[in-house]
């Protein structure tokens, strides 16, 4: 009687504890478990180790969160990434190189869907209030301009991606590299911070996570912005594709009668 009395007592202080130790590290829990449990009797002992693994469980359970709640993610995404909530149905990242690769990836084409859609719904205020005579976004690619021909600009436009493209692919491989040699004075802003999140006064210009190793929130504010983006942006090419008219159009449009103009039956009346 006086064993379990004791294991009970120590089970009850044990919890009380474990609220404020496994917030903060349950490596560090699990080894100031095991150092009390030690001076307990062999039956306590047992009854104990079987207690704390459950607890264990659910405390990583509940400290992990993932895309569908009580999903455990996939061994090889440990939450260490920015924005990693377990999502890889189709085990793309089982391979350690190709996840580097689709970090980087996914942060390139969030950076360009975030600059799209603020390009688009901005040329469309101004469009659609008559600020300017632009044209609807989609057409924009065929516009003539009298300071340079198409052909021109897009050699120019393909020469100075390629330029970035392939900096960035080097110091994907090489980190850090691109800042190593001398470029018109601009090794600050090519060398990075790390790869994927360029740094110097260029590139960084509000010097915005300077310290990118310590700058989780950062990361993980924009990758989420950038998410959200990549699917605003597929939003509008199928409203555009649908309707032919700008995302302003087609929010006015819904919001004078949300009931019934919605991507429904729009869909419905196009297939029909």
């Amino acid at each position: 009687m006086n064993i379990i009395a004791s294991c009970k007592a120590f089970r009850v202080s044990a919890l009380k504890d474990s609220s404020s130790i496994f917030t903060n590290n349950i490596n560090t829990y699990q080894t100031l478990s095991l150092n009390k449990v030690t001076s307990l009797p062999a039956k306590s002992r047992g009854i104990f180790h079987s207690h704390g693994r459950r607890l264990c469980t659910v405390v990583r359970a509940q400290q992990r969160p993932t895309w569908l709640p009580g999903l455990d993610p996939p061994p090889y995404l440990d939450g260490t990434l920015a924005g990693d909530f377990g999502f890889d149905p189709l085990g793309l990242g089982e391979d350690p190189e190709s996840l580097k690769w689709y970090v980087q990836a996914e942060l390139v084409h969030s950076r360009f869907a975030m600059a799209g859609v603020a390009g688009i719904l901005f040329t469309d205020l101004l469009r659609t209030t008559g600020l300017s005579n632009l044209p609807v976004w989609y057409e924009a690619g065929a516009t003539k301009f009298q300071f340079a021909n198409t052909t021109t600009l897009f050699i120019v436009q393909m020469l100075l991606m390629g330029f970035v493209e392939t900096k960035r692919y080097m110091d994907f491989k090489n980190p850090g590299s691109q800042g190593e040699a001398s470029f018109f004075g601009l090794e600050a802003a090519l060398e990075g911070l790390e790869p994927g999140y360029p740094g110097g006064p260029i590139l960084n210009p509000l010097g915005i996570a300077k310290d990118i190793k310590n700058a989780p929130e950062w990361k993980l504010k924009e990758i989420k912005n950038g998410r959200l983006a990549m699917v605003a942006i597929l939003g509008i090419f199928v409203q555009a594709s649908v309707t032919h008219v700008g995302p302003l159009e087609n929010l006015v449009e819904h919001l004078s009668d949300p009931w019934h103009t919605t991507i429904i039956q729009i869909l419905s009346a196009s297939n029909s």
